[in-house]
């Protein structure tokens, strides 16, 4: 599988931003983009819901920023925490987010870790000027660098849903 959970390569450019500072994109968001995807949870999978919700409030951030982590998540790892997938496996990428210790977001111990990983993601969100406007697809492919940028779009619908679920619970 590759990192942005298609079987396809995705550029990588290393953790949160590494400093640059992207432009702001004066669009208005939060209206979900083209078809929508789903997909029936087990129990690991929700408790990485929680577990990425858990995270986006020890944060200090909105429920916007959990939906945006958990679409991010839908599409990267259909919320499963992956570890190393052999020849399946985009490079070294791992986790929830499918981040890649080789491009300098963590060891693998720390990407696999849902807390860490989610924490380093919102890292990245933080520094995407004009995040909270934006289309959920835009603000995530702005920290992932995915080869198939306007994959996370079809989360959303899904990804709203989980948060005002699980988000007061």
């Amino acid at each position: 599988m590759g990192a942005d959970g298609s079987g396809h390569p995705r550029n990588d450019p290393g953790p949160p931003l590494a400093g640059r500072r992207p432009a702001a994109v004066a669009v208005q968001a939060p209206k979900p983009q083209g078809d929508q995807s789903h997909i029936t949870l087990n129990d690991e999978q929700t408790a990485n819901v929680k577990a990425i919700i858990a995270a986006t409030k020890k944060a200090g951030l909105p429920e916007r920023a959990a939906v945006i982590s958990i679409a991010t998540s839908l599409q990267e790892s259909k919320l499963e925490n992956l570890g190393h997938l052999g020849d399946k496996n985009d490079h070294d990428s791992l986790g929830l987010f499918q981040q890649r210790p080789s491009s300098g977001w963590g060891t693998p111990e720390q990407i696999t870790d849902p807390e860490y990983s989610t924490t380093a993601f919102l890292k990245g969100l933080k520094q995407v000027d004009g995040w909270q406007d934006m289309p959920l697809t835009v603000a995530a492919q702005t920290v992932q660098v995915s080869a198939y940028p306007d994959a996370y779009a079809q989360w959303e619908q899904q990804a709203t849903d989980l948060v005002a679920q699980h988000w007061n619970s």
